[in-house]
């Protein structure tokens, strides 16, 4: 599948903020406001992968469960609907069907008997191998035009806003409209 690199590479198709600034207009908000900016570039980038994903049979919310379980030690479901940016009960479905498929298996925790904790299974984990490594090649031919530094600095950055605007699950993220906004 091809991939645009970047929207230079649409032909007959530039970005609006260069529209904008070509016109002699000043951007508009959305053009310069970093959530925005952070919403648009993950759906589009995502929304090329996740096609991949689907023609590997798995949906784009199965795909964001076992990445994000894939090499990792057991996380409870608040932490994973968390980081799958997906809601508590939906996550909590979407296990109940994995866990058929002997695909994820729940734990409990070792001290707290209100927390369940779900960790992939070794067929779970074959099972999206491959797909990991294509997610990584897509990872690649995205952050290929920013060279490697550029790359990790980002990821850095990215990383360290995750850390600094993360709520515990059961916060007041909880209901917000994250899912909604991500991919």
């Amino acid at each position: 599948m091809n991939y645009p690199r970047h929207a230079s590479s649409v032909p007959g198709k530039p970005d609006a903020q260069s529209n904008s600034l070509a016109a002699g207009q000043p951007p508009r908000f959305v053009d310069d406001y970093l959530p925005a900016l952070l919403a648009q570039a993950s759906l589009l980038i995502s929304s090329e992968f996740h096609e991949v994903a689907r023609q590997h049979g798995f949906s784009v919310s199965e795909w964001r469960v076992m990445a994000s379980l894939a090499g990792g030690e057991a996380v409870s479901i608040g932490r994973l609907a968390q980081v799958t940016v997906t809601k508590q009960p939906t996550v909590t479905r979407l296990l109940d069907r994995m866990e058929a498929r002997q695909q994820i298996e729940r734990l409990p925790h070792d001290s707290d008997r209100r927390i369940t904790l779900v960790r992939i299974t070794p067929q779970g984990a074959k099972s999206v191998e491959h797909l990991m490594e294509l997610a990584r090649e897509h990872e690649l031919r995205v952050l290929e035009p920013f060279g490697l530094q550029r790359a990790e600095d980002l990821k850095a950055t990215l990383r360290r806003m995750i850390d600094l605007h993360a709520q515990a699950p059961g916060d007041a993220a909880e209901g917000s409209q994250a899912e909604e906004n991500a991919d």
